[in-house]
């Protein structure tokens, strides 16, 4: 049987080097902005994906294949929250306080976007999903220990996106596939950011009529070293 505390049994005091916590960022009047776990979690899972298309080309035993779009980045972790120490209610001083993170904020007409801090581990996110387990109670049954499962999916605005995505690079040879409808000065645009590039293309691919390009066919976009001509 564990250590008592009170009328509980195996009570466990706040961690006081814990670190990790919650900081609101949107509301920027959010009226709570610091929710601080207990404990530091142990372990951090964090995945992203991307999304790629199959070119159905007949004749190929492995078709290429094209990016659609990338993924939100998510981030999972485990946290424990107790208040054995002073026997308050754990859903009033913890729980509700990130359940509702999940709500509505009625100045942004979303739920908060939070941003999860432990040393140099910055990850900002919403509150995509909560599990909680309360694992011990005192004898009127108040939870006052409870195991959370948190799940965050990455939040960058469209600014964000633009400031950090390299959409444009003439130094870095690629392929494309071409989809109906597609001309060269429009992929060049696309790629380069100049539908004059067509004619580097069209060199690079031996392509007499920039005006039609077979759909399905796959592109080798140039590396530009000087100014498109």
């Amino acid at each position: 049987m564990g250590e008592q505390s009170g009328n509980v049994v195996g009570a466990v005091p706040r961690d006081a080097t814990a670190k990790a916590y919650l900081e609101v960022k949107y509301p920027e009047n959010a009226k709570l902005k610091i929710i601080p776990f207990c404990f530091n979690p142990t372990e951090l899972a964090f995945a992203k994906q991307t999304t790629f298309a199959e070119v159905p080309i007949p004749g190929l035993t492995s078709p290429p294949i094209q990016f659609v779009r990338g993924a939100s980045e998510k981030l999972t972790f485990d946290a424990i929250v107790d208040t054995s120490d002073d026997m308050t209610d754990v859903r009033v001083k913890y729980v509700d306080n990130i359940r509702n993170l999940m709500n509505v904020a009625g100045a942004i007409h979303a739920p908060p976007v939070v941003i999860f801090h432990w040393d140099t581990i910055h990850f900002t996110g919403v509150l995509e999903s909560l599990g909680v387990t309360y694992t011990l109670f005192s004898d009127e049954g108040k939870p006052v220990r409870a195991k959370l499962a948190i799940g965050l999916k990455e939040f960058t605005t469209i600014a964000e996106q633009a400031a950090l995505a390299k959409k444009q690079s003439p130094d870095v040879e690629k392929a494309y596939v071409a989809s109906r409808g597609d001309t060269l000065s429009g992929i060049a645009e696309q790629a380069y950011g100049d539908p004059a590039a067509w004619r580097a293309i069209a060199r690079a691919n031996g392509i007499a009529d920039p005006r039609h390009v077979e759909p399905g066919t796959v592109l080798t976009l140039p590396r530009l070293t000087t100014e498109p001509a």
